[in-house]
Order: C-alpha cells, then structure tokens, then sequence
C-alpha cells in the first residue's frame, strides 16, 4: 500500500455504501487495489463510481462468511475514496481506492442489494508533546532496522516515513507493513488514542525485528550452497529456534519418552540398547515434518519390536512329541526320530544351538507340511519363506539405511512376525536359489545356516547382531545338485524318498480321503472307496513320488460324489474300480515295458531325478554308413560321455561278446532316449547303454521285465549310484520284476521297504558283462 500526507479534510457522507472485506483491513491515507467480482458488491461499485465515488471498507468477524450481514461486520472501517476502477471482461472490476478517514456505523438503513448504513467520521485523539514525538522517533528507528533486516521491503519505504509529519498516519504506514493478524489490525484501527496506538505499533515492530533478527543471524550461519535437503534442514532449524525463542515446548517429546520406555522394556543386549539410544537422542533433536524422522522411527520400531529376549517354551515330552509326528505323518522314522533325539538333548543340555536340518525328496512327499508338525510337537511358532527364484542378497540381509524404503532382509522379518527368536524356520526350496549382479543369497545364507557364527547375524539394515543360534532352521530341496557345496556342508541332509504303493494306500485312507471328504462336505457315509479302486487311481491316474496328484484324483472323485449328493442322491454307490474309472475318465497311464522291452536294441534302465524315480528306455540302431555315432533325446554332456565311454567298451569286447569285429566299419549307430522333451543327463545310464548297444549288435533280446542302473567305466566295471530307493520305486511302478544293482548298492537294500524287497529280484553286478548277461536272453 502506498500512503498520501494529509492536506485537507475530506468531506464524507452522512450515509454510505459498505464494501465487507475478508481478511483484510484498510486505513486512512493508504492507497489500496481491491477486486470485486459479479454480484451486489459489483453493483455497489458501479453505483458509487456514479455518484461521489465514497464508500466504506468494513472487515468482516469471520472470513468464512459468504454474505456477510450486519451483525458479520465490525463497527468501525474506513471510508475510501475510488480513484481508478477497470472493467475486466469477465465484469469483475478491479478498483483503487485511497482511505480517507475512519468511520464508525451508527445504524444500517438498507440491506438491500447491498449494505447502507448511516456513518460519522472517527477522529485521532492526538496530544503532541514530547512523549509522542519521542514514540515517533522510537518507531522510526524500529522501522529503519526492519527495512534492513527484511528482503521483501523496499528502501523508499523509510524515506517516505520519515517525511510523514502526522504520528497517526505514520502509526497506520507501519502498520500495514508489519506481520500483524487481521484481529491486531482491526484493533489498530479502532484505537483512536493515537498515543496508545503508537506503543502498540512498537510491540508488534519489535517482535518483527526479533524474528528478522533471528533469521538473519541463522542465515548467517548456514551461508553456502544447500540443495533441497539442506535447505528444508535450515527451515526446520528457524521453525525450532523460533519455537525456543518464544517459550513454545517442542513438539513430539511425550512420543520421545514413550520410545526411551519401550526401548528400556524391549531386553535388548547391550550393542542393540546402545544403537537405539543413539537414534532416540537423534531423533529427539529433528522436526517430526522431517524426511529423516520417519526414517529414524522406522529403524527404533524394528529395534524396539525385535523379539531380543522372548522364546516359546519348548514342549520337552519326548513321547507327546513322536504321538504328535506320528499323527500328522505316515513313516518318515528318519526323520521323526532326528526330531525326537534333538528334544531329548535339549531336555538334557536346554543351552544346545539348534541344528540346521535339510530334507531332500521328490515333490509331494510332505517335507514343508512335517517343518508344521515339528514345530507343533515342540510347541514353537513356525515360520516359511519360499526360496525360489530369489536372486537378491537383501533379501536375505536386508538393505542399508541409505536406500529410500530400507527394510530388513526375511529372516529378521519372520523373526518379527511370530515375535520368537526360537521359532522352527523353514526355508523352502534352497535349491531354487538364483544369482546375479546383485549379489548371491546362497552366500548371504552361510552365516544364517551356520551354528558356530549365527549366534551373532548381522543383518544390512539393524546394523547390530542378532542371536539366531536358537532357531530350528529346516530347508526343503528336490535335488542336491544345484546347492552349492559350502552351503550343504552347513546342513544336515535328511532323505525323503517317494512312497511305496502300500504306503500310498494307507496315507490315502488315513489322512487325504478324510481331509477331502471334509473340504468337499462329505461325511463318511455320502463317500466310500474301496482298497480296489484306490489302488486303480493309484498305478493308472498317477506315477508320482510323492502324493498331490493322488490327492487330486480323491478330491475329483469327492467332487463327483458330492453332485450326485446335491441332486438329491442321499447315499451314492460306493467308488469302485468301474466307479472310479466313470469319474476320472480313461487311464492316464499305462505299463510301456512289456510293449517296448521286447525286442533287440530297446533297453529298460532307471534314473533319478528331483521328482522321483522314472523308468527310462534307451533304444539303439543301426544302418549303413559311415563310422558316425548320434545321440538324441537332449541328453546332457554326463550322459553323452557314459554314451560313448559304453560304445568304446562294447568295440574293445566284441571277440567276447560275439559281434563282427568290423562292424562299425560301414555302419552308424544311432542312441535315442525317448521323452526328447525333457532334459536327461546323469552317468547311471551307462550299463544301459552298453546293454542296449550289444542288444542291438548281437540281435539278443532283453529279458522281459528287467530294469538296470549304473555307471561304467571304459575297463567294464559297474561303479555305484544313489537314488536307489526312488528308483526301485519307479521299477515296482513300472511293472518290472527284475532289478540290476551295482555290487557296492547292496547296502542301500537295508532301507527298502519290505514289500519292494518282496516284490523286485534284485540282482547285484561288478562288471558290465554280467549285466549283458543278466539282461539279455541267450542268442538263437
């Protein structure tokens, strides 16, 4: 605004228009821009620029109100001289106006389409003497050293004070230009005593100098470049300073005090006690508005919330703990009886580090649902994270503060989940473990799977070791093959084979019917199957290891049953082998070796692979040609040097064997594994091969229902394999009746179950010539 010395009196009407102003107020001798948009206000404009362009500015009580009436308004305003008003294209109009002197309102003669009110002009209560010019000069000087300080007030401004002669107008200049509320304003101009007026003015420049002085000073001490972090710091440091300097208590200490408590409660060790201490202290001295804060009281909640000193109580009851794992699991002794041992050594030595157990087996044989029942026998909390396909070391050690959105890798944040630090953790599929470029969680996992340095893990974003030492960590894996060793030297590795048809029939009739029949609402009437019929889902709708495709076979045949049962069918015929067949339609498998073993060059051989045992057929012939060699059926590199090592020994034997010495001087041999689809690769193909090479050269047929598995050497030895169960396994499926083991597998019989070793002949070889002659009939 900008002011005009007094000349004359201006004459004001005994009546006039009043404009409501919202937060705002105008004084006398202030030139002021107003705008006013459609409506009565507009209307009052465009009838006082006819006229003697004078009206009144009224601020309102309350900027909320919309129309304000007269009981909205204040008693006393400013009556206004127009000087200027534009027409916008819009209509608003945009005005300048100049105050002429305050007025009072006595009464409101119109309300109608806007305010008129009956007015009498204010005058100043003015006594000049030596106190008031002594209040003028202090003003002055007031607000000389708030243009210097302010970077938003022009020099002229002083100058053009220091040529105001009237207290009273110069008290109403600064005013205007001082960081007053609208209410210390209105105050302002209802003080017509203009000696109090000038000392009020004073207060209100005072504590403007104050705080420029303040700023000035900070600004002072924060020279230099600041890029935005910085300079939102140097926002919140005036905002505290400014807080201090008034007295104000800091915002955020009752939540400060709540965290010394927490963390006071929390039982951490010393090294953790001393981490969040020095972040509460930090803590304490940021604005809550910060970005920093958060990222601070993030880091105390998971310090705080860590379980450092609490543990389930281990259920000590040896027996109670076998009752339990026999209830949830069929067979599995192995297993079970680890479990049982390490209860009983912990019932002896309660400060024993828990082992790191891994449970290998095909899919579907119950490895993740046993880590359940493990920790319901030893009444833990248990916790699961699915390692496959995770390819980040964070994961595992969590990230540095200094990445937006930080967290702790999962291992601290199941920690914090079930608020144990001795929960059964299992961490499924390890063998699924990724790596690249950032960084291997295979390796991030050696300190946690480690009993001698787990006891003090440093996870990337606690940043203060934690004692893991007490957790059950199990793994699960299909294979070994894609663990790395040091790794797997770390674990305890504890086998689950597949199951037995018999096994299958008992699970079956113990644990997935009955939980089918509850999932499908069934009771025990609506659906019967019978043993017939289970075994028929058994060897022609499933070939499997383990038990999930079975338990899908039950759950469609529950389906099925329940239709009939929602049809209106109270009691369904009972599932038998002609039922079964109806509901799950043709055979999805059938026995291949009696149709394919039966003539010279096809060989049945057993492999191993993570889902369990397979029957594997090799097929050999041979053509005219030129001494080449193919191979087929994406065999990988093993299997195509136990390929070629297996021709070798066949040529190198071939006085012994019966075959013409020059045969491969004007043939091609081709070697074709079926199912090309699926990758194969492995060394215990090798007596296979050499089986099915002679077959084919020699024209002897291989003995029905023979099934062999076993590595060779170029000297004709049979080296051992592992796999032994699962294969066997795969035989008894398959239909076989007689197996050839490597001599150094007869060991691996002690952990057949009885009805394999009833079942299977089991025929024990040193060398590949005994094979050729177990496997192949007599030529003729």
């Amino acid at each position: 605004m900008e002011t005009e010395q007094p000349q004359t009196e201006t004459p004001i009407p005994s009546q006039l228009a009043i404009l409501p102003l919202r937060n705002m107020v105008a004084f006398p001798f202030m030139m002021a821009p107003l705008a006013v948009e459609e409506g009565p206000e507009a209307q009052l404009v465009t009838d006082a620029a006819s006229t003697h362009k004078t009206f009144a500015l009224v601020t309102t009580k309350s900027p909320e109100i919309e129309h304000p009436g007269p009981d909205d308004l204040h008693s006393m305003g400013t009556a206004v001289l127009m000087h200027r008003m534009i027409r916008m294209p819009d209509e608003a109009r945009h005005l300048l106006v100049k105050g002429v002197a305050r007025v009072r309102i006595m009464r409101f003669v119109r309300t109608e389409p806007y305010l008129i009110a009956d007015v009498e002009r204010v005058n100043d209560i003015l006594v000049d003497d030596e106190e008031l010019q002594a209040l003028r000069q202090q003003l002055l000087a007031l607000l000389q050293d708030i243009v210097h300080l302010s970077p938003h007030l022009p020099d002229e401004l002083y100058i053009q004070a220091l040529n105001i002669e009237s207290p009273s107008v110069l008290s109403d200049l600064v005013t205007v230009n001082l960081n007053a509320d609208v209410a210390e304003r209105q105050g302002l101009l209802e003080t017509v005593d203009v000696r109090t007026r000038l000392r009020t003015v004073i207060q209100l420049a005072n504590r403007d100098r104050q705080l420029l002085e303040l700023t000035h000073k900070m600004q002072e001490e924060a020279k230099g470049e600041m890029d935005e972090a910085q300079r939102q710091y140097f926002l919140r440091q005036q905002l505290k300073q400014i807080r201090k300097e008034l007295g104000e208590e800091e915002e955020g200490s009752q939540e400060i005090e709540e965290l010394r408590e927490k963390i006071e409660a929390a039982s951490m060790p010393e090294a953790a006690h001393t981490a969040a201490t020095r972040e509460l202290d930090r803590l304490k001295r940021m604005s809550p508005a910060a970005a920093e804060y958060t990222v601070a009281r993030t880091y105390l909640d998971w310090l705080i919330e860590l379980p450092w000193a609490k543990a389930s109580e281990d259920k000590l009851d040896v027996k109670n703990a076998q009752q339990i794992l026999d209830e949830d699991h069929y067979d599995l002794d192995k297993v079970k009886e680890r479990i049982v041992e390490y209860l009983a050594v912990r019932k002896l030595n309660p400060d024993m580090k828990g082992p790191i157990l891994c449970f290998v087996g095909p899919p579907g044989v119950g490895k993740t649902s046993l880590g359940r029942s493990i920790a319901r026998a030893m009444g833990r909390e248990f916790h699961r994270i699915s390692l496959g396909g995770v390819r980040d070391e964070a994961e595992i050690r969590g990230h540095r503060r200094t990445y937006v959105g930080a967290l702790p890798g999962r291992i601290l944040q199941g920690i914090r989940t079930v608020c144990s630090n001795n929960p059964v953790f299992m961490l499924d599929e390890v063998d699924k473990l990724g790596a690249d470029f950032r960084g291997d969680p295979s390796a991030a996992l050696l300190e946690v799977l480690d009993p001698a340095q787990n006891g003090a893990f440093s996870d990337h974003y606690i940043e203060v070791p934690f004692d893991l030492s007490h957790v059950l960590f199990i793994t699960t894996a299909n294979t070994l093959a894609t663990i790395p060793p040091a790794l797997l030297d770390r674990m305890e590795v504890l086998t689950l084979p597949g199951y037995t048809e018999e096994e299958k029939l008992l699970i079956a009739k113990q644990y997935l019917i009955p939980r089918q029949r509850q999932e499908n609402g069934l009771n025990g009437k609506q659906f019967r199957i019978s043993d017939s019929a289970l075994r028929t889902v058994i060897r022609s709708y499933t070939r499997e290891a383990g038990l999930r495709n079975l338990e899908r076979e039950i759950g469609t045949l529950c389906r099925k049953t329940a239709r009939k049962v929602a049809e209106g069918e109270a009691k369904p015929p009972a599932v038998g082998g002609k039922v079964a067949r109806e509901y799950l339609g043709p055979p999805h498998f059938a026995s291949e070796v009696a149709t394919r073993a039966n003539v010279p060059g096809v060989v049945c051989g057993l492999a191993y692979t993570p889902n369990g045992g397979e029957v594997l057929f090799v097929e050999a012939t041979r053509m005219p040609g030129k001494k080449s060699f193919t191979l087929t059926g994406q065999l990988g590199d093993v299997m195509q040097e136990s390929a070629t090592a297996a021709l070798s020994w066949v040529r190198s034997n071939v006085k012994r064997l019966g075959i013409e010495p020059d045969f491969y001087e004007k043939s091609d041999l081709h070697l074709h594994v079926p199912g090309g689809a699926i990758p194969k690769d492995g060394p215990s193909a090798g007596v296979t091969m050499a089986t099915a090479l002679t077959s084919l050269l020699t024209g002897r047929k291989p003995k029905p229902r023979v099934g062999m598995t076993g590595e060779i050497t170029l000297r004709g030895q049979v080296m051992p394999i592992g796999g032994v169960k699962e294969k066997c396994l795969a035989a008894r499926r398959a239909g076989l009746q007689t197996v050839i083991l490597p001599k150094r597998n007869e060991v691996d019989l002690e952990d057949l179950p009885a009805e394999l070793k009833r079942d299977l002949k089991f025929v024990f070889v040193d060398r590949v010539i005994d094979v050729i002659e177990a496997a192949l009939a007599p030529a003729g």
